[in-house]
């Protein structure tokens, strides 16, 4: 399929603006960049509450942003965990398709400010998001939430968040989780797909700025093996929760994203792979400008739904 008309578009705004390549920033500038990037002016999304708290674990604080749509409850609950490839992004940045999420899924939306790298490498964004779907899971109900009925989602980074977070809750014997929202995941810490090579310029993410990335989060190149970094490695994909992995056309992750689904569905987990031509890296919290974003947001709450009401 040809680029999609309107993330052409956006590209080549981005082009014409004459901002260096993200991996050509210093850390905290790219932070700036991304989050100017994903959350534009002007009004947003009413939702029925929102709270700004803490969760202290294992001598951590991480903070948390808790989205409670306006309709009576006990509700399921998504942990979301963003994108940004563990090194950029924040509870800030992904305030508008957070809020877009709780009310379009009607479900309560706890969105996570894990540690980023290169100041906490590996495995500190994992733990982190670990010990806050546990807090979630232990403080639903007190958050108007149902115990019974929590989701793990995240686009890219946050993504193979998700996912890692699900393999950790079954290896750790819980807590239980009844969805996993997979978006242009990473999974594998590797360079060397067909989508790498093709989508290795000009889409937004490239091949440089994964690499960038990756050198930040982790220790070693002995960490990019570890399943809790390339999820794609696991020993086993087996007792994992259903899923709908989302990817798109350009983007150097397709591959990846595309694999991992096909692991699950493999291993027996119900799982939907929904691949959306014609687009790019990053589209999903673009729905203010790309109208296939605004398609994929209103699959993924259809999908969690469907989820939240089996159980």
């Amino acid at each position: 399929m040809p680029l999609d008309p309107q993330a052409e578009a956006f590209l080549k705004q981005a082009a014409a603006s004459g901002a260096p390549p993200l991996d050509q920033l210093p850390v905290a500038e790219a932070r700036k960049f991304i989050r100017e990037l994903f959350a534009p002016p002007g009004e947003r999304e009413t939702v029925g509450r929102i709270e700004d708290r803490v969760v202290e674990a294992d001598g951590a604080q991480i903070p948390v942003r808790i989205y409670s749509p306006a309709v009576s409850g006990p509700l399921p609950v998504l942990v979301y965990l963003h994108g940004g490839g563990w090194v950029i992004g924040d509870i800030e940045t992904y305030d508008i398709p957070c809020r877009r999420l709780a009310n379009g899924t009607g479900c309560i939306v706890v969105s996570v400010d894990y540690r980023l790298a290169p100041e906490h490498k590996f495995p500190t964004g994992p733990e982190d998001c670990y010990r806050a779907v546990k807090w979630v899971a232990d403080n639903a109900r007190s958050l108007g939430g149902d115990p019974t009925r929590i989701a793990v989602g995240g686009d890219s980074a946050g993504g193979n968040l998700s996912a890692v977070v699900a393999q950790m809750a079954r290896d750790r014997g819980g807590p239980g989780i009844v969805f996993q929202l997979l978006v242009y995941p990473v999974t594998n810490y590797a360079f060397d797909t067909p989508s790498y090579q093709s989508n290795a310029d000009g889409y937004l993410l490239t091949k440089s700025a994964m690499q960038w990335f990756w050198n930040h989060y982790l220790n070693s190149e002995r960490d990019g093996a570890n399943p809790y970094a390339s999820p794609l490695r696991a020993a086993s994909f087996a007792k994992l929760p259903p899923a709908l992995v989302i990817t798109a056309e350009f983007d150097p992750l397709r591959d990846e994203g595309r694999a991992y689904a096909e692991k699950l569905r493999a291993a027996g987990v119900a799982v939907v792979h929904s691949a959306y031509d014609g687009m790019i890296h990053g589209f999903f919290t673009m729905g203010h400008i790309l109208d296939r974003g605004r398609q994929a947001m209103d699959e993924a709450c259809a999908a969690l739904r469907q989820a939240f009401a089996t159980k």
